[in-house]
């Protein structure tokens, strides 16, 4: 059940790369926990879409500038 959306957000996703997966892969490892291949688009993907809601919260707000509380 958890595994179809995510492989629905990352194929739906076309977003450019904005994490790091080695840095993601040493978090999760230091953790004592394993991952995905599938987790890093999916991730990219809500960083992505994330953003994308914060820019446009910030230009509602008549600013240019994302801040913290946009997201």
């Amino acid at each position: 059940m958890g595994k179809k959306p995510a492989k629905k957000a990352a194929a739906a996703c076309t977003v450019e790369v904005l994490v790091v997966g080695s840095k993601v892969r040493s978090h999760i490892r230091d953790k004592e926990a394993k991952m995905s291949g599938e987790l890093l688009a999916a991730l990219n993907c809500v960083v992505g879409c994330k953003l994308d809601e914060a820019i446009k919260r910030a230009q509602a707000n008549k600013r240019a500038t994302v801040k913290p509380c946009d997201l």
